[in-house]
């Protein structure tokens, strides 16, 4: 099943830049605490802009980025292999690795369990397995315009979830699951940090929700969203005096035993 989003598209870009300025602070503390090596091998699956896989560079050995495209990695900085490639066909590429890691890569991908696996498999005897991923939890708005507003984002988040997100094998219970399957599977250490923070409209939160809008329009045209609530729905993403919890991310890092 194709991904919704097309990363190498002027809204794919825009798209990188807001998730990077939102969760890329919480991703390099949860990476920071593992302790990494200069001479660690990194992986970084759903490499995106690159961002996490430039700031491994910097701290670490080899780094591999792989994602399914790679438009955006073409200045990726010295010590960042790029390679272009399905995680569906396997990993591209042989361990072992000191730290594999991929942020919202598996939530998308049916095939996730079959991927979770094979990253256990390519660990290094004590590599880390790092692991983040967005939850089901119901994103409350705190404040909006007008009282009708708070019932389209529910609508809204509803389609794109429950209708647009489940026909597309997206999974949001998958995060919960995570800590359990990395135990399961004869690693340790298994430690989770939940992050979630609110966001409103014109930041960078809001303005993922509307770029991820934006993109996946004809799916939800299709779904059962009419042309004015969107626009609406794009607006509200853009007033200030609207607020709301951003998504729940959980991140859960493990051990291969040495």
């Amino acid at each position: 099943m194709d991904y919704v989003f097309d990363s190498d598209s002027e809204l794919g870009h825009d798209h990188l830049d807001h998730l990077g300025n939102v969760l890329d602070p919480p991703t390099r503390w949860c990476l920071e605490r593992l302790g990494l090596g200069p001479n660690a091998r990194c992986l970084e699956l759903g490499a995106g802009s690159g961002s996490i896989a430039n700031w491994l560079a910097a701290r670490t050995g080899e780094v591999v980025a792989v994602d399914i495209a790679t438009t955006q990695l073409a200045d990726a900085a010295p010590g960042v292999k790029v390679l272009q490639h399905d995680l569906r066909d396997g990993l591209g590429v042989d361990g072992p690795f000191d730290l594999i890691h991929a942020r919202l890569v598996l939530l998308h991908i049916p095939e996730r369990e079959k991927i979770f696996t094979q990253l256990v498999d390519a660990l290094a005897p004590g590599g880390h397995l790092v692991l983040g991923d967005f939850t089901g939890r119901v994103l409350q708005p705190i404040a909006v315009p007008a009282p009708e507003d708070s019932a389209l984002w529910e609508r809204m988040q509803y389609l794109s979830h429950e209708i647009v997100g489940k026909t597309r094998g997206i999974s949001l219970s998958w995060a919960a699951e995570v800590p359990h399957r990395m135990t399961a599977a004869g690693l340790v250490d298994v430690h989770t940090t939940e992050y979630s923070e609110t966001t409103a409209g014109g930041s960078d939160g809001c303005l993922l929700h509307r770029n991820l809008n934006r993109q996946a329009e004809p799916l939800l045209l299709a779904a059962g969203a009419t042309t004015d609530e969107l626009a609406r729905y794009r607006a509200l993403m853009l007033d200030p005096r609207f607020r709301a919890w951003f998504y729940q991310l959980l991140y859960t890092s493990a051990r291969k035993p040495a």
